[in-house]
């Protein structure tokens, strides 16, 4: 079921000029804006890839990726009940989440037609006992009936490999390894390997060699045109 969050979203990118729900073909199209298909995609982009490879071959295409900033966990005691109780969640999501997705997107991403754009989004997230209000309250005893949008933070657009590699730090040694991206921008090693996995993919950078078990690499220059 389509959830607010997703509504709002839809809304706010047709506007006025443009439409929402429109059927293109055997698919179905979040918002179309000037001649541009948006996707708002809540889940992994994985599960949209062949979509938009397709969509790629005539038309512009806006893929819209919210990650959720911060939440509100709001209780009721029922399914449209009234509310018990309000509380912030310690899980705070950030702009390099974007790569847990992109690794299973990086055959659709970069393209001349598509602009993926992240919003870093504060939400409301409403929830309500899983069996019966009986129950008491357990770590995964609910269900979730709604997620309101409370504001967007942050807009990011990426149209090109160069777009997604300023999101790499600038003082990286030549060779780096993945150790050295984690240190250097205060993340888990698991973040950081995900990271060099996309700009590999996308031939930002290339595999010069080892050090130890860790793969080193450079960033991939490009030739300049001559005039």
């Amino acid at each position: 079921m389509e959830t607010s969050l997703h509504q709002q979203l839809k809304d706010r990118y047709a506007g006025t000029k443009g439409e929402t729900e429109v059927r293109l073909g055997r698919y179905r199209i979040d918002a179309v804006v000037n001649r541009e298909l948006v996707e708002i995609q809540h889940g992994s982009l994985g599960a949209i890839r062949d979509k938009i490879r397709e969509l790629l071959d005539e038309h512009k295409v806006r893929v819209v990726k919210p990650i959720v900033a911060s939440k509100v966990l709001v209780k009721r005691t029922e399914k449209g009940g009234p509310v018990v109780s309000r509380r912030r969640s310690p899980k705070r999501g950030t702009l390099l989440d974007l790569f847990d997705e992109l690794v299973h997107f990086t055959r659709v991403f970069p393209h001349r037609r598509l602009t993926l754009e992240v919003l870093l989004v504060d939400i409301e997230e409403y929830r309500y006992p899983g069996h019966g209000k009986r129950r008491r309250w357990r770590r995964a005893d609910h269900e979730r009936e709604d997620q309101h949008l409370v504001a967007v933070k942050e807009t990011h657009r990426f149209r090109t490999a160069k777009d997604l590699w300023k999101l790499a730090p600038a003082g990286l040694p030549r060779p780096f390894h993945t150790g050295h991206l984690a240190e250097q921008l205060g993340v888990g090693r698991w973040v950081a390997q995900r990271m060099a996995y996309c700009f590999r993919e996308m031939d930002i950078v290339r595999q010069v060699g080892k050090s130890g078990n860790a793969l080193l690499y450079e960033p991939v220059r490009r030739r300049r045109k001559s005039a």
